[in-house]
Order: C-alpha cells, then sequence, then structure tokens
C-alpha cells in the first residue's frame, strides 16, 4: 500500500466551509464562521499547519461586489479565524473560461506553492464537488463536508466525509484516511467517511433537496445547467454562489 504522505497545508472552501453561506457577500457584518470554524484553525495553528483559502468568487465578475468589498470580507474573516497564509481567489463567471475556476486545479496548486507544499501534501477541505475534483486534479487529498446545497451525488463521490470542519481537520492531520489522493472511501486505510456514513450523509442530502413549493428543486437546476450558480438551484433561504 502506497504510504500517505504528512499534511504541510490545509486549503478551505470560503462559503459554506469556512463561512456561512451569504451569496455574493460584500459585507464584513455579514460573515459568521461555521460552528467548530475557531476550533479548527487553533487546531491547525497549535499543530504548525499553515492554512489558506480556495475561493470561487463570481460575484466580482458579475458586477455585484467588487475587489475592495472582497477585501474587507476577507480581512473580516482573517480577524475571527485567522490570519490565513494565503488567500488563493477565482473572480470570474462560470463562462468566462478561466484556467482557475474550481473545479479547475489553478487555486488549489497556487495556494500549495504559496505555502512552500506539494499538492500532495495538501489537504483540501469543501462542501461541494467542485471542492473535490480540484483537489483530485491538483494531486490533493480532499475531505468533503457537506451542507444542505451539497448533492446526494457529490456527497457518494467524495473521497472522505467528515461532519463537520472540526472533524475534518482533525482527519486531516491523525486520520484515519482512505488511502492516497484520488483513493476511493473503503480502500486502503479505514476511511474518514466512517465519520459521517455515506448512507446517512447522502439521505441528509436528499432531504435537504427535496422540492421546494417556492420555487425549482436545486438538483433540476444542476441538469439545465451544471455550471450556472448554486443561487439559482435552491429557495431564497438556501443558496450557494459560485
Amino acid at each position: 500500500m502506497t504510504a500517505v504522505r504528512a499534511v504541510r497545508a490545509v486549503l478551505l472552501d470560503r462559503d459554506g466551509t469556512l463561512v456561512e453561506d451569504v451569496p455574493y457577500n460584500g459585507d464584513p457584518a455579514l460573515v459568521r464562521p461555521v460552528p467548530g470554524a475557531a476550533e479548527a484553525m487553533a487546531l491547525l495553528r497549535s499543530r504548525g499547519v499553515p492554512a489558506a483559502v480556495v475561493t470561487n468568487q463570481s460575484g466580482v465578475a458579475r458586477g455585484l461586489i467588487d475587489w475592495d468589498d472582497m477585501g474587507r470580507v476577507h480581512a473580516r474573516i482573517d480577524e475571527l479565524l485567522g490570519p490565513f497564509h494565503a488567500w488563493a481567489v477565482c473572480p470570474h463567471g462560470p463562462d468566462d473560461g478561466c484556467a482557475c475556476r474550481k473545479p479547475a486545479p489553478a487555486l488549489v496548486l497556487d495556494a500549495a506553492r504559496r505555502l512552500g507544499a506539494a499538492p500532495a501534501e495538501c489537504v483540501v477541505i469543501g462542501d461541494i464537488g467542485s471542492d473535490m475534483e480540484a483537489a483530485r486534479a491538483a494531486g490533493a487529498r480532499a475531505i468533503l463536508v457537506p451542507t444542505p446545497v451539497t448533492l446526494a451525488e457529490e456527497v457518494r463521490e467524495a473521497p472522505a466525509v467528515a461532519p463537520d470542519l472540526l472533524t475534518a481537520v482533525r482527519a486531516a492531520l491523525d486520520g484515519p484516511w482512505p488511502g492516497p489522493a484520488g483513493e476511493r472511501a473503503g480502500e486502503g486505510r479505514d476511511p474518514v467517511r466512517a465519520f459521517a456514513p455515506a448512507a446517512q450523509a447522502a439521505q441528509a442530502a436528499r432531504t435537504a433537496q427535496a422540492p421546494q413549493a417556492s420555487g425549482p428543486t436545486r438538483a433540476a437546476a444542476r441538469t439545465a445547467s451544471r455550471a450556472s450558480t448554486r443561487t439559482a438551484a435552491r429557495t431564497a433561504t438556501v443558496r450557494r454562489p459560485s
């Protein structure tokens, strides 16, 4: 069995993973860390493991926020949870054809380089499939932390699943791990998925995606256009910008 390399850096998605998801947020007053985020970041600092944020922020391309708005939000996140060693941001829209927007690997590769780590020495933690795909494409390991916007298929296809950010960080640092990057859970070592059995996590995701009377389901919107924003695919109260 291939040895699992030591973790030298943790790369985190922003919205829904590190802080509560406020679509296209340009207001620092609306920043709310997810439960356990402060403890997770404190644990990384105590172990001397640097952390970076890797985030798609298409609100810039859409004209909904500007770089100054985003900078103020990031400063607030740094104040509450950081400081983070690097911020890797894609400001482009889904149709811009850039190389940096997740699920492309460029943000992960850039953050790893800036933290002085090889991609295989990094763990990406995120809440949707594009986070997992970006990690896989870059050669990094990944842990999915499902939220109400996570699709059941994304839970099933994730290499590892944890119920919350703190558990994911503990797993990244100390295991158990499913094996080398890209290896499915259940092969090699005991999977992180043991923290959140796949059936249970998938059922939670299906429940969260039940049809709403007020609008179309997110799954239907994903079928119509996978590259469209998650805002259009959820109801008014559960949304995910991309």
